[in-house]
């Protein structure tokens, strides 16, 4: 890096960190609403040189998240607040109307003992369970990877098939349609019932739907999040998206009705 070259970098520095203390001022005028600012460090999606996201505009990412490299994600998909998916050494590819909760993590691999370096295919309607690790491994339509579960590298998790919670799969482990498999490292264990292979997709249409929710909450604007405090204060109640989840009917007083001009705005949409 030349004179010059130092000179624009050290410019910037000073630029970025003049924004930087701008933004915590902000905050602090900001008061208890500071949650609400728009302004972050973080980056949801982030491109690995020439390798960059393509997030469907249906498909929700929480704030939090982090979708980094050659990462698809498909239709009504969902992921959830802390996750990562990074696809820099390998691709990741998560079908439509699956969900990724909490805290997991998905990676690939660029080499490995047997010579095979699979992508990381996660398929539709898939429910993985807060905190499971996924690397380099395929899980077909319908599966369900259950609360912190590790499935490692080559595995074959398929169709209507289960992997219990805090389970750990193997390398090059195949898990047949219709079975759950559990413990360290995971073995058979029975076969699903038939209520439980039809609560798998259910499980995905849920959180799809909760997705919309929580997409809608973080679209929301100040002024409208104030009339909701409002609105719960002297109806005891929630908003209609949260109610509609729960079952619950309420009867909203006409006084209490939110005016149109400050009705929530439409969620807004993730690109790269």
């Amino acid at each position: 890096m030349g004179t010059l070259g130092r000179a624009f970098y050290s410019v910037g520095f000073w630029i970025r960190e003049t924004g930087q203390a701008l933004d915590r001022l902000g905050c602090r005028l900001q008061g208890k609403n500071c949650f609400r600012e728009q302004l972050s460090r973080h980056r949801t999606l982030m491109n690995v040189f020439d390798k960059a996201p393509v997030v469907d505009k249906e498909a929700f990412v929480a704030p939090s998240a982090s979708v980094i490299g050659n990462v698809q994600i498909g239709r009504g998909s969902s992921i959830w607040y802390g996750c990562v998916l990074r696809g820099d050494v390998n691709t990741i590819s998560v079908g439509s109307g699956t969900n990724i909760q909490d805290n997991s993590l998905v990676h690939v691999a660029k080499s490995n003992l047997s010579g095979k370096v699979p992508a990381t295919i996660i398929g539709d309607n898939v429910t993985i369970g807060h905190s499971a690790v996924l690397h380099g491994c395929t899980v077909e339509d319908e599966a369900f990877i259950g609360m912190g579960a590790t499935v490692l590298d080559g595995v074959v998790v398929e169709k209507h098939a289960l992997v219990a919670a805090g389970a750990l799969v193997r390398q090059n482990t195949r898990i047949p349609s219709g079975e759950i498999w559990g413990g360290n490292p995971a073995k058979f264990l029975r076969k699903l019932k038939s209520k439980e292979i039809d609560f798998i997709p259910k499980s995905a249409e849920n959180y799809s739907n909760l997705a919309k929710v929580h997409a809608a909450e973080n679209a929301k604007p100040l002024n409208a999040i104030e009339f909701e405090k409002v609105l719960r204060k002297r109806h005891a109640g929630k908003d209609e998206e949260y109610d509609s989840m729960l079952g619950i009917v309420r009867e909203t007083p006409p006084e209490l009705k939110l005016p149109n001009n400050i009705g929530p705005e439409k969620p807004s949409v993730l690109k790269t």
